[in-house]
């Protein structure tokens, strides 16, 4: 059966239509035929399927390959980028999304959301005054029944999150389209820690576990940070990998 049958045609209002395209895309090109490297149709017939114009697709298209979901090759066509079973860093604007990539289904065990005063470190990271009321999400994520890691993020005053937010759609996306803010860069750093009790409860691991701890502050295209996350990973059941590439650099002149 070809995938693209499922593709239906998209309606106007609510998210514009590029958003929408995005999400059809996403849907698709979670099928087995693409994951396995199959390359996608012609935009003319994607476009055809979804009732769209062809720029509005290839808007959908691009966003994908920023995100390193797909790649474009002249002559050859669009594909879905070929992961391992690990976590890359580059893909930090959405857990969901990459493992999704894998085939795995992202469980949530906890989700909670609050207005608390800025820690001291918080305050340092988003530029703000310590104590200054801001939103802190707590989520607890795994898969296979099985908690694999807890975030804990603190979002500047300027993201205003709905108290009652469902976070169905990627975190990123939902603050793109609710405070126009569009994460652009993060600063990570990681680190040893152990469980603390709490801590063990919610990961179901023994207190004083070995955690892999990973800071970041996201950034966005004017250069303003606008969260600050602790994200603590259960290490027995995930792996982060880092992407690492030489800058080239020119020739010296003779």
């Amino acid at each position: 059966m070809d995938p693209t049958r499922s593709l239906t045609p998209l309606r106007q209002g609510g998210l514009p239509l590029h958003r929408k395209a995005e999400d059809s895309l996403r849907q698709l090109i979670a099928t087995a035929e693409y994951t396995q490297g199959g390359l996608l149709p012609d935009e003319l017939t994607l476009a055809r399927r979804l009732g769209i114009s062809r720029g509005t697709l290839r808007a959908a298209i691009l966003r994908l390959v920023s995100e390193g979901v797909l790649e474009r090759r002249a002559g050859v066509g669009t594909r879905v980028v070929q992961r391992s079973t690990e976590s890359a860093i580059s893909a930090w604007r959405s857990f969901s999304r990459e493992m999704a990539q894998h085939g795995i289904k992202v469980q949530t065990f906890r989700l909670d959301l609050r207005e608390v005063p800025a820690p001291a470190v918080v305050a340092h990271a988003l530029r703000i005054s310590e104590d200054t009321a801001v939103q802190r999400l707590d989520r607890v994520r795994g898969w296979s029944n099985s908690p694999a890691l807890r975030s804990r993020s603190w979002f500047h005053p300027r993201v205003k999150l709905p108290k009652d937010e469902s976070f169905s759609q990627p975190l990123y996306d939902r603050i793109r389209d609710i405070s126009g803010l569009h994460a652009d860069r993060a600063s990570e750093s990681f680190l040893a820690d152990a469980a603390s009790p709490a801590l063990a409860r919610e990961l179901r691991v023994r207190a004083s576990t070995p955690l892999l701890l990973r800071r970041h502050t996201v950034f966005d295209t004017q250069g303003r940070p606008f969260e600050f996350a602790e994200v603590h990973y259960v290490s027995e059941r995930f792996t982060l990998t880092l992407d690492l590439k030489r800058e080239s650099r020119p020739a010296a002149s003779q």
